[in-house]
C-alpha cells in the first residue's frame, strides 16, 4: 500500500494578452512541490510550508492547497487523514499561477496516492476550489493548464466548466521573467474597467480568435500580430516598474509578443525558436535592471504535461 507522495505542479501563463480570464498555458519551471501522507488523524493537517516566509495558512480551509483536499475527502467520502507539506519554489503574487499550482499539486496527489482513478475534468472542480481562496473569484485559466499541462481555452462555466485542449507549435518558446516586485490578484482586478469601448471589444476579440487560429495552423506572423492587448494590459502594465521598455527589448529581440502573464508583474514573451527566446530573457532583463530592479528569468517549450508525480513510497 502507498503511504507517501511527492508531486511537482507546474507555473502557468494566463491571459496571453488578448485572452483575459480565458487562455493559458504551462510552464516548465518554476512550480511547486506537494508531498501527502496518510495519516491516521482525520481531515487534512498541514504540516509544513516552505519558501513563503510564514505568510500561508496552516488550516487547510484556508489554505489554497487544502481547500481542495477537504472538498474530496466530502464528496468522495475518504476515510483516511491526510497530512501534507507545501514547497513553494515560486513566489507569491508573482502572476505565475502560485495558488493555482499548489491547488492542482494537492488535488493530484491525492488522486494519485488513493488510485482514486479521477479524469482531469473529475480533478478540476477541486482544484478550483483552491483558487477561489487567492483570488476570490471562479476563474480556470491558471488552474486549467497547470492540471491539464498545454494551451487552453476556458469556452465558458455554464452548466460546467468547458476546457478546450489547443496543440500549438512544437518550436514554441516562452521566455517568462519576474521582477522581484509582488502584486495582489485581488488587488489587480480591482483597477479593471467595468466597461469598454465597441471598438475595443471588437478589437479584442479578433485578437483571440487570431491567437487560436496562429496556434492551430502554426502561422507564426498570426500569433505574433494577434499577441495585443487593448484592454487589461494598458492598465495593468502601470503596476509593473519599466513594462514598455521590457517589452520592447523582449520586440526587438526577435519575439512574436510579449504581454504580463496574469495579472502581473510577470512579463512573458512567446519566440520561434529557442536562441531567440534566449536572447530575449537577456534583453529583457537588461531592461529590468535598468530600472533598479532585479528579475528572474524562464525560457522553456508550452509544459505538455502538467503535474508528475516525484516520488511515489
Amino acid at each position: 500500500m502507498k503511504n507517501e507522495i511527492r508531486v511537482f505542479a507546474p507555473a502557468s501563463v494566463s491571459n496571453i494578452a488578448c485572452g483575459f480570464d480565458v487562455m493559458g498555458f504551462a510552464i516548465d519551471e518554476p512550480g511547486d512541490e506537494i508531498v501527502l501522507r496518510i495519516s491516521e488523524r482525520p481531515g487534512v493537517t498541514i504540516t509544513k510550508i516552505t519558501g513563503e516566509n510564514g505568510r500561508l495558512p496552516l488550516e487547510a480551509e484556508l489554505n489554497t492547497a487544502g481547500a481542495p483536499l477537504l472538498s474530496m475527502i466530502d464528496k468522495l467520502h475518504i476515510t483516511c487523514g491526510i497530512e501534507m507539506e507545501i514547497h513553494k519554489k515560486m513566489p507569491l503574487g508573482s502572476g505565475l499561477g502560485s495558488s493555482a499550482a499548489s491547488a492542482v499539486g494537492a488535488a493530484f496527489a491525492l488522486n494519485e496516492l488513493l488510485d482514486l482513478g479521477l479524469s482531469k475534468e473529475e480533478l478540476l472542480p477541486f482544484a478550483i476550489e483552491g483558487e477561489k481562496i487567492a483570488s476570490g473569484s471562479v476563474h480556470a485559466d491558471n488552474v486549467a493548464p497547470c492540471l491539464y499541462g498545454g494551451f487552453v481555452l476556458i469556452r465558458g462555466y455554464n452548466p460546467i466548466i468547458d476546457v478546450v485542449e489547443i496543440e500549438v507549435p512544437e518550436n514554441l518558446y516562452c521566455t517568462v521573467i519576474h521582477p522581484q516586485i509582488e502584486i495582489s490578484t485581488k488587488e489587480a482586478r480591482k483597477i479593471l474597467p467595468k466597461t469598454i469601448p465597441l471598438s475595443d471589444a471588437i478589437t479584442q476579440w479578433g485578437n483571440t480568435a487570431g491567437l487560436v487560429a496562429g496556434l492551430l495552423k502554426k502561422d507564426f506572423g498570426l500569433i505574433g500580430r494577434s499577441l495585443q492587448d487593448v484592454v487589461i494590459e494598458p492598465v495593468r502594465s502601470m503596476l509593473i516598474p519599466g513594462f514598455d521598455e521590457i517589452k520592447k527589448a523582449a520586440m526587438d529581440s526577435g519575439a512574436l509578443g510579449c504581454s504580463i502573464s496574469g495579472s502581473g508583474p510577470s512579463v512573458f514573451a512567446l519566440s520561434s525558436s529557442l536562441q531567440t527566446a534566449v536572447e530575449t530573457g537577456k534583453s529583457m532583463k537588461t531592461a529590468l535592471e535598468r530600472f533598479g530592479l532585479s528579475g528572474e528569468v524562464y525560457v522553456s517549450k508550452i509544459n505538455k504535461n502538467g503535474p508528475r508525480i516525484i516520488e511515489l513510497k
